[in-house]
């Protein structure tokens, strides 16, 4: 509900509503407090019963952080460096690329022939077999030759008049977004399996910063073309129209025009991106053994033989939430007026 929907309404009515609120960010913000007085507690505060207030109920102690500075409980500060290196890097590429794709969707029309797709899926499937088992590739080599050649063949077969139904623009963006609705257990095994493959090939991607890299550009660039598509919408296209009619190149309209008037949407896409790539566990749990470990692995493995010790797991997550944090703050204004753009959208 708006403000301007709250006018209407009787002084109880309003009391009522604020009384919600105020109890939704109690219950809301509760989380976050019990993290931070965990982190402050000694082991004996933690176990001995809840205690609420510092320097009431308990004396805070900063131990915990301590512990992880010395690295006594894993090398955090090295994981909270891979951490940011990997997120800033997925977000950036995923959001540069993912805005391309997105704006290439709202200005051009595509069509795409669903006998096209069925030759990519055939000459894939087909060519990965007769590679590997006929020829004697390995199943890496097999795979990199497969798919150019259904991909190149696709793309001739889709400019000619095969039959069948001819998927346009929205149905390209529904394929974008499906991604998301597969189990992420299916993807992250599969990527195991490939990066497995091509290590043999001699390209190290598991436990590094590539491979990390590129399956966070992957799995981010579905929600990135879904929310800068309402934002590219909401330009006037008139603005690039007398671009055009002074024979400016598209890539400057893009660059020049565009980018500029988005930058709000840009930015905002870009923090979901990067709180959805710096919180993901499944794909760093598969995908890294030991040097590109990112924060989440730190934060679960915080146990010990001796139970689950929350006061090391606390500070862990605290230090691990203040960045986002102070990002979110700082691009906080830019974010409320892009995501608004594209809620009114």
């Amino acid at each position: 509900m708006s403000g301007q929907g709250l006018t209407g309404l009787s002084s109880w009515s309003r009391r009522l509503v604020a009384a919600g609120v105020f109890a939704w960010c109690l219950i809301t913000a509760f989380p976050l407090y019990w993290v931070v007085v965990t982190a402050f507690k000694t082991p004996p505060g933690v176990v001995g019963g809840p205690t609420y207030i510092p320097f009431v109920d308990f004396t805070p102690t900063l131990q915990p952080f301590i512990d992880l500075y010395q690295g006594i409980r894993g090398e955090f500060f090295r994981t909270f460096l891979n951490s940011t290196i990997v997120g800033l890097s997925a977000a950036a590429i995923a959001t540069a690329v993912g805005a391309m794709a997105a704006y290439a969707l709202v200005r051009f029309e595509f069509k795409v022939r669903f006998g096209a797709g069925l030759i990519f899926f055939l000459l894939a499937l087909g060519g990965y077999l007769l590679f590997n088992n006929s020829l004697g590739f390995t199943r890496a080599q097999a795979l990199l030759l497969a798919f150019p050649i259904a991909l190149a063949a696709a793309i001739l077969a889709n400019r000619l008049p095969l039959p069948g139904p001819v998927l346009g623009n929205e149905d390209i963006l529904f394929w974008f977004v499906s991604q998301r609705m597969f189990p992420p257990i299916v993807t992250a095994f599969a990527l195991y399996l490939l990066y497995s493959e091509i290590g043999r090939l001699g390209f190290q991607l598991i436990d590094s910063y590539v491979g990390l890299t590129l399956c966070y550009v992957a799995f981010s660039l579905p929600i990135v073309v879904w929310l800068m598509r309402d934002f590219f919408e909401a330009i006037p296209i008139e603005v690039e129209e007398a671009a055009m009619v002074d024979n400016v190149p598209s890539w400057r309209i893009f660059l020049g025009i565009v980018v500029p008037m988005s930058m709000n949407g840009l930015l905002a896409t870009f923090m979901i991106t990067l709180a959805f790539v710096w919180n993901e566990f499944l794909f760093a749990l598969f995908l890294t053994n030991s040097r590109w470990q990112t924060l989440p692995i730190l934060v679960a493995g915080q146990n010990s033989q001796r139970g689950d010790e929350w006061w090391a797991i606390s500070a862990a997550a605290l230090v691990a939430i203040i960045p986002m944090m102070i990002m979110a703050g700082l691009l906080s204004r830019m974010m409320r007026s892009g995501l608004l753009l594209g809620a009114i959208k």
